[in-house]
């Protein structure tokens, strides 16, 4: 016989091994880390809402009723009025905007 190099049957299992052993302790992390991404990006979105109420607030002499107001009038999109986490952007009557949990 020949010696023909390559892999051996139990070095490609081993390798198969290591690999599934380090995506079982990334995945968890990953996912872990994903509510707090969601958080983060609520907190930015709401502090854009509210200088786009501040911005409606100049233009018109008084704050929005609510985000549909704000969408009409070319403020915000149409699409963006909930947080990346699912929670209702809420503008009070002060122009104070909030995220609220939906029912």
């Amino acid at each position: 016989m020949k010696n023909e190099k390559g892999f051996t049957l139990i070095e490609m299992m081993i390798v198969l091994l290591v690999i599934s052993i380090l995506l079982l302790i990334t995945i968890p992390n990953v996912t872990k880390h994903n509510s707090k991404i969601n958080t983060t990006g609520c907190d930015a979105f709401i502090k854009m809402v509210q200088a786009e109420v501040q911005s409606y607030y100049m233009d018109t002499n008084e704050y929005p009723v609510d985000m549909d107001a704000l969408a009409d009038a070319g403020y915000v999109q149409e699409g963006q009025k909930t947080c990346p986490n699912g929670k209702a952007v809420v503008i009070s009557s002060t122009g104070e905007v909030s995220a609220e949990s939906t029912p």
